[in-house]
């Protein structure tokens, strides 16, 4: 079985979300996750595209209701024994077998959570969802119940994050051999991606995100590949991933020689990152990082050209992005630091006058008296 944790850390995870769940005083939770459905189970999969849910009561019982593609994908990655398969058809509404499975339980008037907040419910399915549950059950929202507990990692999800990180300086290396004037962007992406798969990595949750010359100021992937020139500015931003689990790094590299205004860029973003890394300790809070970040680069003349976030959690998550959301960096979260929680900080000045970027990013994991970054690779501004 392609499992990647042990039926006890499974069991200490299931054991503190039935703990939070009586918290909330409800009957059962309906997860539409796909990274609550690994995290508690081990199920591995991108069927959530289609309607699928995981059903947890507060005895315990675990019931997948899937489509059949689906089946044997969780026979073969996760602990879940009682599988249901909803049928495909032109007017299938797989709401009905969920309230079915719902009754089976004994949950007809009871309080049911539903995590409304995901992927893989649409807004038409979380109607019909609310169609189909309304005056049967008290359901209410309760989409950050596992997601609050996954933002500690455990001493083995640790151990895969700093697997990602290596392959994370390996791509970095990759971008540092393959960067010249003439060499394509596809070159680049694909030597990067090479690497990764070629020592164990995975496919990351969304696109690593590239551009040279004016689309350098992007902060997402578009399919525009350009050819390298000199002078030039190379923006990166990618992910070593490693049993879905991520961990990013950030990059802008001036290509034959950098502007002035590269330097001062550099110089801000570097200042700004240290400063972030003072902040990223157990008892501050996640909203006093974006401050001193904002502050920062404020006082540097470069209010205009940063952004209102600087990073957020990390963890294993798929498809659409690897943004392990909330929590998010920005201005009030209240949210208190805790040993085990993971976090990528990134300090993006995006000068849209000048048609000029500078971007530095790193992957932290929070300590017992500070912080650790898990990349290895110097913070230097490269120029190649």
């Amino acid at each position: 079985m392609a499992v990647h944790f042990t039926n006890q850390e499974f069991k200490n995870r299931k054991e503190k979300v039935l703990k939070n769940m009586s918290e909330a005083n409800i009957d059962a939770l309906l997860m539409f996750k796909q990274e609550s459905m690994y995290w508690l189970t081990g199920y591995d999969t991108f069927g959530y595209v289609f309607f699928q849910c995981l059903v947890l009561d507060k005895s315990g019982n675990i019931i997948l209701l899937t489509r059949a593609p689906d089946l044997r994908q969780a026979q073969n990655t996760s602990i879940i024994k009682d599988i249901r398969i909803w049928i495909d058809k032109a007017d299938a509404n797989p709401n009905d077998d969920l309230k079915r499975i719902l009754n089976e339980l004994k949950l007809e008037g009871k309080k049911i959570g539903i995590e409304y907040d995901a992927y893989g419910l649409t807004g038409r399915n979380a109607m019909l969802l609310n169609k189909s549950l309304n005056g049967f059950y008290k359901i209410e929202d309760k989409s950050e119940l596992i997601s609050k507990l996954r933002v500690i990692k455990s001493v083995k999800e640790i151990s895969y994050v700093r697997k990602a990180a290596e392959l994370a300086d390996k791509a970095l290396e990759e971008v540092w051999k393959n960067s010249k004037a003439g060499i394509s962007e596809g070159k680049i992406l694909a030597e990067m991606q090479k690497v990764i798969f070629e020592n164990g990595g995975d496919y990351p949750a969304n696109e690593f995100i590239i551009g040279s010359g004016h689309n350098a100021l992007l902060c997402r992937y578009q399919s525009e590949k350009r050819i390298l020139s000199n002078p030039d500015q190379l923006t990166i931003e990618w992910a070593g991933t490693f049993k879905h689990y991520h961990s990013a790094m950030f990059r802008t590299i001036p290509i034959g020689k950098a502007n002035p205004k590269h330097y001062k860029m550099y110089d801000a973003c570097l200042e700004a990152l240290t400063k972030c890394e003072e902040k990223l300790v157990p008892g501050n809070t996640v909203g006093e990082i974006f401050d001193i970040h904002a502050k920062t680069l404020d006082d540097l003349g470069y209010k205009k050209s940063r952004m209102n976030a600087c990073g957020y959690s990390l963890g294993a998550t798929f498809s659409p992005n690897w943004m392990d959301t909330p929590p998010m960096i920005f201005t009030g979260n209240p949210l208190i630091l805790k040993p085990g929680m993971i976090f990528f900080m990134h300090m993006i000045l995006m000068d849209s006058e000048n048609q000029l970027a500078m971007n530095l990013g790193e992957t932290y994991l929070v300590t017992e008296k500070g912080n650790e970054r898990l990349g290895k690779q110097k913070l230097d501004l490269v120029i190649l």
